[in-house]
Formats: structure tokens, C-alpha cells, sequence
């Protein structure tokens, strides 16, 4: 899916939450609205409530905004199997496989794919099109580049098992084979092959995973229990 062009085709939308009291029967087009004498909570467009706001017969009102201008919902979480902490951002279009979890501050763009059993820890940025398999670490404030813009042809693909240590930035086009370990910090410019640790800026390769590796990088499957 063209997911820049999805996005350029859509409507802004100012999403608010409205509290007030009036004294008279009101109507909100495409808006949840609840009820209770006087007193109305109302969700929805900006612009669609504010032509009720001036009403006479309004007495009070308050306005909380959830967003502005924005061109994409976020993904409805209600069926997701998968824990999700507060403070995530999770976009339209992302899939979350089963028994994932996803912390507290993480991004996850349109159009991202994260396999079961993945964690994306505190802050990490996951963006549009990253493809991230099962049983994988993505570290704190990591960040796997999108293609929505700039455009390219290939984004970024974490393979099964993969550990990206906290505050990686791997770029896009990057393909992370399946049992490598990326270092906390480092950069990754080309693909890291299979089994393979690499750190620094740019990333190479520092050492093939050994059982010392595997014990410094192995997954808590416990973490992902519902």
C-alpha cells in the first residue's frame, strides 16, 4: 500500500474532547456524544463542534484537544493480542503479532509490521513499513528509520531473534538478519548478517555471537505473558 499517498487523500482532522451544560436539546454530526440532563461529554472534529459552541442557550464548556491536523488514526488496540503499556503511539495499518509488547513512550508509524513475541521498549521509534520479526529486542530509544518519506523501495527488515541495543539508529534499506545483535548506540549503514554483533558509527562487525553472547542477550519470554 501507498501509504504517503493514503495520507496525502485524507481530510485533517482536530480530534477533541467537548465537556459542557446547556440548557437546550443539541445535536452533534458524527460525533460520540453522552448525555445527562444539562451536562454532555462530546468527542470528535473540531470543526463539527465548534459550530454548536456559540449556541445562546451553552452555558459553559471545555475543550480538551487530542491532536491537530492529523491525517491518520491510530490503530484500534481493543483485539490486539498483545501487551501494550500506556504512553504508546501506535499508528493505522501497524500489525502486532501475538503475546508482542510494546512500552511505554514507543512510536509505532503506519504501515509497521512487529512479529510475536517482539518487545519495543521505552521510546523506541519504529517507522512506517519497518518490518520486525518474532522473538526480538528493540532497546530504548532506538530508532528504525521509515520509508513514508523519504521514499524508498526498502525498508527496514529485522529478521527473527534479532537484540538492537538501546539508542540504535539503523537506517533505511538496513536487512538484520535473524540472530544478530546490534550494540547499544550504533549506527547501521548496510546489512548485518546472520549471528553476527556489530557495534559502533557507522556499525561492522565485532565478533560472531558466542554462548557468552547469548547469555548477555537472551529474552525474558516471561515479560510476554498476558
Amino acid at each position: 500500500m501507498d501509504y504517503a499517498n493514503y495520507i496525502a487523500l485524507q481530510s485533517s482532522k482536530t480530534l477533541v474532547k467537548c465537556y459542557l451544560n446547556s440548557c437546550k436539546d443539541l445535536t452533534f454530526d458524527d460525533c460520540k456524544v453522552f448525555k445527562s440532563d444539562t451536562f454532555y461529554i462530546v468527542i470528535g472534529d473540531l470543526n463539527k463542534i465548534k459550530k454548536i459552541l456559540h449556541e445562546q442557550e451553552i452555558e459553559d464548556y471545555y475543550l480538551e484537544v487530542n491532536y491537530k491536523n492529523s491525517k491518520v488514526d491510530l490503530l484500534d488496540i481493543q483485539d490486539v493480542n498483545a501487551r501494550i503499556e500506556p504512553g504508546a503511539i501506535i499508528r493505522k495499518f501497524v500489525e502486532i503479532g501475538d503475546n508482542a509488547v510494546v512500552m511505554m513512550g514507543a512510536v509505532i508509524n503506519i504501515g509497521a509490521k512487529i512479529g510475536e513475541l517482539s518487545m519495543i521498549d521505552m521510546n523506541a521509534v519504529i517507522g512506517s513499513k519497518v518490518i520486525i520479526g518474532k522473538r526480538c529486542h528493540i532497546g530504548a530509544g532506538a530508532v528504525l528509520a521509515g520509508v513514508l518519506e523519504p521514499p524508498s523501495a526498502k525498508p527496514v527488515v529485522v529478521l527473527d531473534d534479532v537484540v538492537i541495543g538501546a539508542n540504535a539508529v539503523i537506517l533505511e534499506g538496513v536487512t538484520i538478519e535473524s540472530n544478530a545483535v546490534v550494540a547499544a548506540g550504533a549506527v547501521v549503514t548496510k546489512d548485518v548478517l546472520s549471528n553476527t554483533v556489530v557495534g559502533g558509527i557507522p556499525a561492522k562487525v565485532l565478533k560472531i555471537k558466542d554462548n557468552k553472547t547469548n547469555e548477555s542477550t537472551g529474552l525474558d519470554l516471561s515479560l510476554r505473558n498476558l
